[in-house]
């Protein structure tokens, strides 16, 4: 018996080793306005091990944040322009898209072509990008805006809603458009009730909390493969979110990355950066 505790012990002692000796990537991207620190998730594999081949080889060293939209994301890492590759030769990655990984702000998910010429939603081979959205009310958050609108248009021909109309056409013309959304909004639950329609959109708690609260971009959720998030310097990507831009959203100054891939322990990267390893289900 007491060999066998023993047994039991020293095993519990090699497991707690293990793990806290266990190490992963710590992914650090360069930039003229300072440096963004992420991690990658495991269970996008295909990503994980593209995006660190990359790094490692140096390829995206000299690529751009190509495209930038203030309160939607920062795009780069076009390693397949920058070495003259044809687009019709530029190799993609299968899908990986995880239902607990959604677009809150930091997030990093890969480019990819819309789904008419990519029904599969493979990603781009090289180019990510990092969320940057904005916070949103709760009421906006977990409403189908656009049937909503089309549902309101429906109800306000009703000879009943003729104070309701003239309010919405008022505001309209008046180009008070948050006041407008704010009518619209107002109306979801009478419209629903009406109408016999479902204007709601399902969010998780996760969801809600981080999309009303740091912000996101939600409406990319389950179309795109996010695989890492970034754990420190997300107000350097904001602030390339920010800078002036011309043709295509493309900086106006050409925004220069250098990345770089080191193996850390996990135990340290929580340490260092307050990061908490998601549960990767």
């Amino acid at each position: 018996m007491r060999a066998v505790r023993i047994f039991f012990f020293l095993l519990l002692c090699a497991s707690s080793f293990a793990c806290a000796g266990e190490k992963d990537y710590l992914v650090t991207i360069e930039t003229s306005h300072g440096k963004i620190v992420a991690v990658l998730f495991d269970d996008t594999p295909e990503h994980k091990s593209n995006f660190i081949k990359l790094a490692e080889a140096g390829r995206f060293d000299s690529t751009e944040f190509q495209r930038v939209m203030k309160d939607f994301m920062i795009q780069g890492g076009d390693v397949f322009t920058k070495e003259n590759l044809p687009p019709q030769d530029w190799p993609t990655l299968p899908a990986e898209i995880r239902p607990h990984y959604f677009h809150k702000k930091g997030m990093i998910a890969a480019a990819r072509q819309p789904d008419g010429i990519n029904p599969d939603r493979r990603s781009n081979g090289s180019q990510f990008y990092i969320t940057i959205g904005k916070v949103y009310d709760e009421l906006e958050l977990t409403t189908d805006m656009g049937e909503l609108q089309k549902s309101l248009m429906k109800y306000m021909e009703l000879g009943s809603q003729a104070a309701l109309r003239e309010k919405y056409i008022r505001l309209y013309n008046e180009e008070k458009y948050d006041s407008l959304t704010a009518l619209i909004l107002s109306k979801r639950d009478e419209l629903e009730k009406s109408l016999n329609v479902n204007l709601t959109k399902d969010f998780t708690a996760e969801q809600i909390e981080a999309y009303t609260t740091i912000g996101g971009v939600p409406h990319l959720d389950k179309e795109y493969t996010v695989f890492g998030e970034v754990i420190q310097g997300l107000e350097v990507a904001e602030e390339i979110s920010n800078v002036p831009t011309g043709y295509r959203d493309r900086p106006n100054e050409p925004i220069l990355m250098t990345v770089k891939v080191e193996k850390m322990s996990r135990k340290k990267i929580e340490k260092n950066y307050g990061y908490s390893y998601p549960n990767e289900n």
